[in-house]
């Protein structure tokens, strides 16, 4: 296990090359964290959708990877809401492998998913965040995010009601956002 920091580096992920650690990443934070609202762990090839997904919005998917071409931490963006005057808006997710956790990895990957919308013309990332996750919250506070809100009890999970705590950093960009 490389544990310098000097020696990772940011890649494009493809599915070739990253869908294996990205599921098992996935599968981890379902199977033992409040980090995705979700119960089962997902399939091999339900990878093929999520990556085509990406690849149709032109959305990103970064990782980090240390000397030996391990995965150890991704993140990305994807659609925020369905209509189409929301499209200068994404939500963004970052996991990190749980043991490269507290690293400063996360931290990475969301500076690089910023200046990803920024280079696409996005005005706002939004986070969606389970409110016990005081690390994810310290984080997206430290790179300028701002709470915009708590919708209490609306995920189920490990036998309790989960609040979702909403954080927002708007870009400077579009130059000249147009309707339509």
């Amino acid at each position: 296990m490389d544990l310098d920091p000097s020696s990772h580096r940011i890649v494009a992920c493809s599915f070739e090359r990253h869908a294996a650690a990205i599921l098992d990443i996935f599968n981890d934070a379902i199977e033992h964290s409040t980090a995705l609202y979700d119960y089962h762990p997902r399939s091999a090839q339900s990878m093929v959708g999520w990556f085509d997904a990406k690849r149709a919005g032109g959305f990103p998917v970064i990782g980090v990877e240390d000397a030996a071409g391990t995965l150890l931490a991704f993140g990305s963006y994807g659609t925020f809401r369905a209509w189409p005057a929301y499209k200068y808006t994404a939500e963004h997710s970052v996991y990190v492998h749980r043991d490269h956790r507290r690293a400063g990895l996360g931290e990475r990957v969301m500076r690089e998913l910023i200046a990803a919308a920024r280079g696409q013309g996005l005005h706002a990332l939004i986070g969606a965040i389970d409110a016990g996750n005081a690390g994810s919250r310290a984080l997206h506070e430290r790179l300028g995010f701002a709470h915009v809100g708590t919708l209490p009890q609306v995920g189920f999970k490990f036998g309790r009601w989960l609040d979702l705590a909403l954080y927002q950093l708007l870009l400077e960009t579009p130059q000249h956002p147009v309707d339509g």
